[in-house]
């Protein structure tokens, strides 16, 4: 009974928030793309330092060892990022002839520059979402109500966040229905967290810290080596303080959600 909890719990929060951020992002605020590469930075960067750093910093885990992972983990995503735009690069490379065909070419690199970040995201979303998958269990192993509540805490918490992932992926490709899929499957590993967590709760709590900081390297990653950098354009001011505004609602929404969720 309680692993049929833990599943139901666990994909309803990692499924159910993908969904919603993309009712959200790709119906209600689709005319607002650039607005939301501005809501996804902020929404990605105080997902990291408002939520997850926290809790990791909150467990018994060494400082020290922390920061390492962290690093290594910003490293590892850059190195992931070159190795796909050197493979894309690879993939699609045409010789440049003439003046016409030098602006096109610059218009397909910058088109594999936007693709940068994917699979960070993904390879990030998957982390986390295992951590959540962990932590929902270990809510529904100690009480049925806690294990509803720490589930709906996790959904709406990741919804903000997953706003941010589907605009990253967006970029990647205009396929919504595959920038949605791509998100949803990284959020269905929440249940083999779950699954993973009922078995092996005990042994894997220590490492909780760690999977809260590869997660949160990657999202810092995507923020300010993709997503701000799209931002910083010569724009009017106008649009400056819209950007700004936009940044400040994605980091208020996942600081006022986490709030909420840390309250229950």
């Amino acid at each position: 009974m309680t692993l049929v909890a833990i599943l139901f719990g666990t994909l309803t929060a990692g499924i159910g928030s993908v969904w919603l951020a993309a009712l959200l992002s790709f119906g209600v605020l689709a005319r607002y793309t650039q607005h939301m590469l501005s809501l996804a930075a902020g929404a990605l960067l105080a997902t990291a330092f408002m939520h997850l750093l926290p809790e990791a910093f909150e467990s018994q885990a060494g400082a020290h060892a922390l920061f390492t992972t962290l690093l290594v983990g910003l490293v590892f995503f850059f190195l992931l990022d070159k190795a796909e735009l050197w493979h894309h690069g690879h993939e699609h490379h045409a010789p440049v002839h003439a003046e016409g065909d030098a602006h096109l070419h610059h218009a397909h690199g910058h088109s594999h520059d936007a693709k940068s970040g994917g699979w960070a995201i993904l390879a990030g979303d998957s982390v986390h979402a295992f951590g959540d998958g962990i932590l929902i269990a270990s809510a529904f192993m100690a009480d049925l109500r806690l294990g509803v509540v720490a589930a709906l805490a996790v959904l709406v918490h990741e919804v903000p966040h997953h706003m941010g992932d589907l605009m990253v992926l967006r970029q990647t490709s205009n396929n919504r229905r595959v920038a949605v899929v791509k998100v949803t499957l990284a959020g269905a590993v929440t249940a083999l967290g779950g699954v993973v967590g009922y078995a092996l709760v005990d042994q894997l709590y220590d490492y909780l810290p760690f999977f809260l900081v590869i997660a949160s390297s990657s999202f810092v990653y995507v923020a300010l080596a993709d997503l701000i950098p799209q931002l910083q354009k010569r724009v009017s001011a106008r649009e400056t303080a819209a950007q700004i505004a936009w940044l400040a609602i994605g980091i208020g929404l996942v600081t006022l959600i986490s709030g909420i969720a840390r309250s229950h």
